[in-house]
């Protein structure tokens, strides 16, 4: 049993709780670690610093010092409910469990809820940037109980990335918010991966580029405004070789997306808030259209489509694409923005957007070039209803809508799905429509079912006996 009293407690040491107990160790803090896995608990005798590997949860308890800050890296569910339920009978009232892990945010909610009568603190802690963020510093989106969360600042302050000399975390509110805004940033990955995906398939099939020239382009893209974490490991994956065969490893990757949910959240959720999300629901299909491999490879020999190659300028061509992935990226992020806000309001988060663009800078998935964009957007009209209303944001959406609009009609007429670049132009278009179709679905829905519906020209609701 140690003697010691230590900052705090992890419980979780995989590859991600691990890494971030040696970044809180790397800045000067005393941890305690726990796992059920006992081989993990003794990895930690090796690690430098004033680590303490508890073998039973009241060894782990009882070297914490009071008020008890725990933190929680272990897969969302159920799973959660099982280390509150043991950790629970050693903890007193004023102590702190804070869930690291992707948990459902009404999940979230209810625990602290249940919590709250035993005076225990719940907070609800996104953390994103994967394993090398978790060890270098990653983005944390924390939310709950105020006071709570000043107990455990420092600590978050000094493991999280830095841009500049600003930390990527900061206090978000009250409840799930934390986990809200993690979803989210989740949905908004969904899509700009699948974006860049889209864009490989248009290179690839539709200009008959090699994996050399495909990677050059990517890595220009990275030193403009596109410039991301996403970009740039996407350019780093066409330089890798297969190890268990000559040739590119691009290539011998099986073409089945696999999911853990954050993304369906995100669209069920949005559907429920009345949010419009649709590059987010497209990624989320996309990966279920691709797993549906066998199928495919079956349909290839039946179902007829265009082939060939795009025929125009390949240099021209790609920095058109260049440009439509841009502007998908920013309407994709416009998409994600404007559900957190419809989010917030719903639940009353009052969420700052300034802020959430502030701590996505650095360590997360997300991040980008243009995050700092969003920010000033946020800095000057805290409640802009969407990011392309902001007047900057918009002259570039303005200015690359056209190039969008040539590769969309490109790799339609030979036959490359790309169903994100589609998605975000139609929503710009409908964004951008004083008036809709939806005058002739009312009309319908009033014909079928006496639903009734509006009038330009007068108040109320209206039935026409049809």
């Amino acid at each position: 049993m140690s003697t010691n009293k230590y900052d705090l407690g992890l419980v979780g040491l995989g590859t991600m709780g691990k890494n971030l107990l040696m970044n809180m160790v790397d800045n000067g803090f005393e941890v305690a670690g726990y796992d059920k896995d006992t081989s993990k608990v003794d990895s930690l005798k090796d690690a430098e610093g004033d680590i303490y590997g508890a073998k039973t949860i009241e060894e782990f308890v009882g070297a914490l010092e009071k008020p008890r800050r725990v933190f929680l890296l272990v897969p969302a569910g159920k799973i959660v409910d099982y280390v509150i339920a043991d950790l629970l009978p050693h903890l007193e009232k004023g102590d702190i469990i804070m869930d690291g892990g992707n948990s459902y945010f009404k999940d979230t909610m209810r625990r602290q809820k249940e919590l709250s009568p035993k005076g225990i603190h719940f907070l609800g802690i996104g953390v994103s940037g994967g394993a090398e963020g978790a060890r270098r510093g990653p983005s944390m989106m924390p939310g709950g109980n105020k006071t709570a969360y000043n107990k455990v600042k420092p600590i978050m302050e000094a493991v999280a990335a830095k841009v500049g000399k600003q930390a990527c975390v900061t206090y978000l509110g009250e409840g799930g918010v934390g986990h809200f805004v993690k979803m989210v940033h989740n949905g908004i990955e969904y899509g700009l991966m699948q974006l860049l995906a889209e864009a490989y398939d248009v290179m690839r099939r539709g200009l008959g580029m090699d994996n050399a020239a495909i990677q050059a382009a990517f890595e220009d893209w990275n030193s403009k405004e596109l410039r991301s974490f996403l970009v740039e490991i996407t350019a780093e994956i066409f330089k890798a070789k297969d190890n268990l065969s000559d040739g590119d490893l691009i290539d011998m990757i099986m073409d089945k997306g696999k999911q853990k949910g954050t993304g369906k959240w995100t669209s069920q959720e949005a559907l429920d808030l009345g949010a419009a999300v649709p590059t987010i629901d497209l990624a989320v299909i996309a990966r279920v259209v691709s797993a549906f491999k066998t199928e495919r490879v079956a349909a290839a020999e039946v179902l007829n489509g265009p082939a060939g190659l795009i025929k125009k300028d390949q240099k021209t061509f790609v920095r058109r694409l260049k440009n439509a992935t841009l502007f998908s990226f920013i309407v994709s992020y416009a998409q994600g923005m404007a559900m957190l806000k419809d989010g917030s309001d719903e639940y009353n988060f009052n969420l700052d957007l300034e802020g959430v663009a502030r701590i996505w800078r650095g360590g997360c998935i997300v991040r980008a070039k243009l995050l700092e964009d969003f920010r000033r957007a946020y800095k000057k009209q805290g409640d802009l209803a969407n990011l392309l209303m902001d007047e900057q944001i918009a002259k570039k959406v303005n200015k690359t809508q056209k190039d969008t609009r040539t590769v969309i009609t490109e790799a339609i007429k030979v036959g490359i799905p790309v169903p994100c670049l589609m998605a975000c132009l139609s929503y710009y278009d409908s964004y951008r429509s004083a008036r809709l179709p939806m005058n002739l679905v009312q009309a319908q829905r009033d014909h079928f079912g006496s639903h009734t519906y509006e009038r330009l020209d007068q108040e109320g609701t209206f039935h026409y006996e049809w």
